[in-house]
């Protein structure tokens, strides 16, 4: 039997408290009568696990045993150095526990894998926010760690894009998400789940109120179906397009990556000059003129009219704003 099994059983105890025997072949992926056989180990072993019979039983170890952090491998000593990283550590008001945290578990550590860990943490660092702009102000993000912990509903005014534009809401935070140094708020309102940009919040409360998250919540399964979802309601129309060779070599550092993509996958020579012409995604006609103005003379739009009439009046502008006929 494997060291390593009794030591996940071990540390199951140690974090989930009472089991079953059922429940503890799931987690392990063994037969209950293999749990069976790992509990009775544990004991032999002198581990002090013991069984309380009837349905609400289950095996537990004795109040106040805790196991020191001496079965880690390696690699796991490393990855947990990255839990706690400070930066986000940082902006969810939580600087001082990672740190102290970090330490605790560097002590626990033999000192071999005290001195891997401590290497790991020196050769890495996380800068979250994105570049050409500055790092997002959100001074309320601990009062939404406070109540995604607790269950406490929050009373915000939140600034939205669309008429009228400062709301205030009773929302029902499930959880935080950083992208790209930007936080997000997941929470639930009367109707819906909905996303909320930390920083357009204007003011926020915790309220009396307190609530359970649903059971079957995924926080990841949920922000990944939102950023589908986005993408696809983002997207309301397409425009044909003609780039140079220069315009396809310059194409990734100046459109966003869906649209290199629908480029890379619908383009066709035009002629021998190595021209092509591609499908892409738009948002509407004024973003849609501003993003492809960046190509310069290296692209030029086929359809729909009304992008192509964009283009060209812009281009008429700055034609008589440098003096030129």
């Amino acid at each position: 039997m494997s060291a390593g099994r009794l030591l996940s059983l071990l540390l199951l105890l140690q974090s989930r408290g009472r089991m079953s025997a059922r429940g503890i072949a799931d987690e392990l992926g063994v037969s209950v009568r293999t749990a069976y056989r790992d509990v009775e180990r544990l004991q032999t072993a002198g581990v002090p696990v013991y069984a309380e019979p009837g349905r609400s039983g289950g095996y537990q170890l004795l109040d106040g045993y805790r196991t020191r952090l001496t079965g880690m491998s390696e690699g796991e000593a490393r990855a947990l150095l990255f839990a706690g990283l400070p930066g986000p550590a940082a902006d969810l008001g939580l600087a001082a526990e990672v740190t102290a945290a970090r330490l605790k578990l560097l002590a626990a550590l033999p000192a071999g894998l005290r001195e891997e860990a401590a290497r790991t943490a020196a050769v890495f660092h996380l800068d979250a926010p994105g570049w050409y702009r500055e790092p997002e102000e959100t001074p309320h993000l601990p009062l939404f760690v406070d109540a995604v912990l607790t269950g406490r509903a929050v009373d915000v005014c939140y600034r939205r894009w669309r008429a009228p534009q400062e709301v205030n809401r009773r929302v029902r935070p499930y959880g935080l998400v950083l992208k790209s140094g930007v936080w997000y708020l997941v929470a639930a309102t009367r109707s819906r789940i909905a996303t909320y940009r930390v920083t357009q919040v204007l003011d926020a409360a915790l309220s009396d109120e307190r609530f359970e998250r649903p059971q079957g919540f995924d926080l990841g399964a949920y922000w990944s179906s939102y950023l589908e979802d986005f993408e696809t309601r983002r997207h309301t129309g397409t425009a044909t397009i003609r780039l140079s060779p220069r315009g396809l070599r310059r194409l990734p550092d100046n459109v966003p990556p869906e649209v290199a993509r629908a480029v890379e996958s619908t383009a066709t020579a035009v002629g021998d000059d190595g021209w092509v012409e591609a499908v892409i995604p738009t948002e509407s006609i004024d973003h849609a003129c501003g993003e492809l103005l960046r190509l310069g003379i290296d692209v030029e739009v086929v359809a729909p009219p009304e992008l192509r009439q964009a283009m060209a009046a812009t281009v008429g502008v700055l034609s008589r704003t440098y003096g030129l006929r």
